[in-house]
């Protein structure tokens, strides 16, 4: 089948690639880049390290509001899918990217393959969560990571199309760790040991447009009993700087980082402080706790097995919780797949028939 991927933020990379690699075995694929993600440090060196084709079609489309880019996206990829008459279009995750791609192939009556699909935070103010309820309900495929995500889409009356496919995250850490063990010397350049430091993540507009909550978590951060290696979103140091936040001596701001350099960090960290969905499963599955500066989650397994504490911006509850590593850890499952989601992908889109 002729499949055309839609891709534009750095977690969608990560998805992509195994996904991709197995696609190409047996379909033809067109990769599209929106451009939600342009800066080199999150979108580039992904293509590079993980051996990602180059786009066929990059749309450049680059930062705004929700509105102007999702609407920006959506024009741009309709034009490319009159252009390239896809049999199917697969979408990744839940960003604008996601919305946009599921949109256009619905409005153009072209079957839609959702990977990621069923998560829910049931916050209906996070962004994310819209576009994942709309995405799932114009979906013709729906690839759930998790038993809880088909569930989540039962309740809703998504049945049709709907598959247990395992999460193709496990897919990439199982290949991409032992090559970021090999090739980062993350550790050794910041002078950390490992369980010696904590790593965290700081990105949601909850946190971000919020000068109290974002001055609230920097608090936290500088009250930890370690050094915390803090990669900040380029929109989240505008914010730091814009509310006059200076990070305390303990925290090393440094600049995104590649993927096998962040994978290493993260593998070897004393627990993780994230509002990332994806960094929050990403320690799940490397058995790193984690701290979420959220005060709910897409990833309840995570809640469920004692590897991950909801903490919101409360600055004592962060603080008391990465002090305790993120928590009793009670168990570890595979709840998110044997790491052939991927594969599982591609075999049923070769079975589809519309």
């Amino acid at each position: 089948m002729k499949v055309l991927s839609v891709v534009g933020a750095r977690p969608q990379f990560v998805k992509c690639a195994p996904v991709s690699r197995e696609l190409r075995k047996v379909h033809e694929e067109v990769l599209v880049h929106t451009g939600q993600h342009y800066d080199y440090l999150l979108s580039e060196v992904f293509f590079r390290d993980l051996g990602i084709p180059a786009p066929d079609h990059h749309l450049e489309v680059g930062s705004g509001s929700h509105g102007v880019q999702t609407g920006r996206m959506l024009a741009a990829i309709e034009e490319v899918i009159a252009k390239e008459e896809p049999e199917i279009v697969l979408v990744y995750g839940d960003t604008n990217s996601t919305l946009a791609g599921a949109l256009a192939a619905a409005k153009m009556h072209v079957p839609v393959a959702h990977v990621e699909a069923g998560l829910r935070s049931f916050d209906r103010r996070m962004p994310e969560e819209v576009n994942r309820v709309l995405t799932d309900h114009c979906s013709d495929l729906l690839f759930c990571p998790t038993a809880t995500a088909v569930g989540n889409l039962a309740a809703e009356g998504v049945t049709a199309g709907v598959h247990l496919t395992g999460d193709v995250m496990v897919d990439a850490l199982r290949e991409n760790l032992p090559l970021a063990r090999e090739r980062s010397t993350a550790l050794a350049d910041f002078g950390l040991s490992p369980k010696g430091y904590y790593l965290a993540t700081v990105h949601r507009a909850g946190n971000t447009d919020d000068p109290a909550a974002l001055r609230a978590i920097m608090e936290a951060f500088s009250r930890l009993d370690g050094p915390v290696v803090f990669p900040v979103h380029p929109r989240t140091q505008k914010k730091l700087a814009g509310y006059g936040i200076v990070p305390a001596a303990n925290v090393r701001v440094v600049e995104p980082l590649p993927y096998f350099d962040m994978l290493a960090l993260l593998s070897g960290a004393r627990a993780v402080l994230t509002d990332s969905g994806g960094v929050q499963k990403e320690a799940y599955i490397l058995e790193v706790p984690c701290v979420t500066l959220r005060e709910n989650t897409e990833w309840v397994e995570t809640i469920e097995d004692g590897w991950n504490v909801l903490v919101g911006a409360d600055a004592d509850r962060i603080v008391a919780e990465a002090e305790r590593a993120g928590g009793a850890r009670r168990q570890h499952s595979a709840r998110f797949g044997d790491g052939h989601a991927a594969a599982r992908i591609a075999a049923i889109i070769a079975e589809y028939e519309p």
